[in-house]
């Protein structure tokens, strides 16, 4: 916390400056940086100056001229937006046409393939560029036109329905008959399994900062001033009868434990294990990965039992730097993104320099194997 309090002193301070030299559309940008790092009484203030009268406080909060001129914000693609009372929200921020009409015809959409922009033969890889696209346009801290959100949860339940195999072949078989993926009251074998906000964390590496009006409850979103008696009965009749659709997964997990329990221990450890009994250091002849055993491992195991050993060792060993590579993919191609759609040059370099330590290991594994 104390690292993100000096990144937003430094954006107000820079949001200063920036206005001194009459640029006002990028002070506010760092000002409201400064608030998503670590919100201050002075980053909010700066910010109402310069929405109701164009002109920052000093650094104390008060105002440096009263009698400047009103401040308009322009959108990302330079039109003003509407900020009348049709044009903002309940919290007073503003939104353009453009937005507003892209959220009515999301909520417009009859199937999940149709709010996604895909076809129904869409790869994998089709679905990822979809939702990638429409999520960051669509978030609720982006996008503040009236019904934004619920679009932004249609968007996020329509990639995780379509994205889970056997999901979307139920979907494409009764999907568009028993459901409409923009409203609240879908059907429950179409109901994304992971929160709008979980998926996008999980796309973007961290994304927008969850905001206090945003409550998850369930796996689905909700706001916190909505208080409805005949939503939390149905929460109380449901409870009984999700216990009963968790009984089958329960019983699994106990046999499971217990069969695992009867099953032997492997005779190693990738990592140190006193628990396991696996304290003791060894590296395989080929690749030379290191493996920890237990006290009576050389007495059990010699000749072509060690090979097989070693064998499983490096299988398992490589196995989890091909997981490792893909996430450390994953999060670099989702910060180079974000930092490419917001324009923001300070995480692009940081993104640029991220390593990915997992694949350099498994490209060195592959020249030895192939040598």
């Amino acid at each position: 916390m104390d690292s993100n309090k000096d990144e937003a002193e430094r954006c107000i301070k820079i949001a200063l400056l920036l206005e001194s030299k009459n640029q006002p559309d990028k002070a506010r940008k760092f000002l409201e940086k400064a608030q998503r790092l670590f919100p201050t009484d002075k980053a909010k203030n700066l910010l109402e100056s310069l929405a109701q009268k164009g002109k920052p406080p000093d650094e104390n909060g008060g105002p440096v001229n009263a009698d400047g001129p009103t401040m308009r914000h322009r959108s990302s693609h330079g039109e003003e937006p509407n900020v009348s009372a049709q044009g903002a929200t309940d919290s007073g921020k503003p939104y353009t046409a453009d937005q507003l009409d892209a959220v009515k015809k999301i909520k417009s959409c009859k199937d999940y393939y149709q709010i996604l922009g895909v076809e129904k033969t869409a790869s994998e890889e089709d679905l990822k560029k979809a939702y990638r696209k429409l999520a960051l346009k669509f978030h609720p801290d982006k996008n503040h036109a009236p019904g934004a959100t619920d679009a932004f949860k249609a968007i996020g339940n329509a990639y995780a329905l379509l994205s889970n195999t056997d999901k979307r072949r139920q979907y494409d078989q009764y999907g568009e008959e028993q459901s409409h993926p923009t409203r609240q009251r879908n059907h429950r074998d179409f109901e994304a399994d992971i929160s709008p906000e979980d998926l996008f964390n999980m796309f973007f590496g961290g994304g927008f900062p969850s905001s206090n009006v945003h409550v998850y409850r369930n796996g689905r979103m909700h706001f916190a001033h909505q208080n409805r008696p005949e939503r939390r009965e149905q929460q109380r009749d449901g409870g009984l009868a999700l216990f009963v659709q968790l009984m089958p997964i329960l019983i699994l997990i106990i046999v499971s434990a217990l069969s695992q329990m009867m099953v032997t221990q492997p005779p190693y450890s990738l990592s140190y294990r006193p628990s396991a009994g696996h304290i003791h250091k060894r590296h395989t002849s080929n690749l030379k990965v290191l493996f920890y055993v237990g006290d009576r491992f050389n007495e059990e195991f010699s000749g072509n039992n060690m090979k097989n050993v070693e064998r499983s060792v490096e299988e398992d060993y490589i196995s989890n730097l091909r997981n490792n590579c893909w996430k450390e993919k994953q999060q670099k191609e989702g910060l180079l993104y974000r930092a490419r759609y917001f324009g923001d040059s300070e995480l692009y370099q940081r993104a640029q320099r991220m390593g990915t330590p997992s694949c350099s290991r498994l490209s060195e594994i592959q020249v030895l194997l192939d040598g």
